[in-house]
């Protein structure tokens, strides 16, 4: 397998879904790299890039149930891209994991079994 069949998973090894998604790559004997992002953050351009992979907007992948969410405002229908793109990258808690890109493009793997689609 080549560098460039290698995934990206961006993780969070606090949640279920992320770790289970994490060893089925793991298991697949995919090269992955993994991106903590709780530690490191987000960038506007990691996010730029990642959406476009997945043709979606920023309020596709962000994190409804989080109760940050409602505190910010960020369920209001109105609730433009770049108010939700700069609230991602103060919080990275806001954006829904765990996403895993590759050759193939990106997506949210939630549920988990989304993942098969790269291996």
């Amino acid at each position: 397998m080549s560098a460039a069949d290698a995934l990206t998973i961006y993780h969070n090894p606090n949640c279920t879904t992320s770790r289970k998604t994490l060893a089925a790559i793991q298991e697949a004997g995919r090269a992955v790299t993994v991106v903590e992002y709780m530690k490191t953050g987000w960038t506007r351009e990691v996010l730029d890039g990642l959406l476009k992979a997945m043709d979606a907007r920023p309020s596709d992948i962000l994190r409804r149930k989080q109760t940050l969410t409602q505190d910010l405002g960020l369920d209001r229908p109105e609730a433009s891209d770049e108010e939700i793109l700069a609230a991602m990258i103060l919080h990275p808690v806001l954006v829904e994991r765990p996403i895993v890109s590759g050759p193939k493009g990106a997506a949210v793997c939630r549920p988990m079994d989304r993942v098969r689609a790269f291996l």
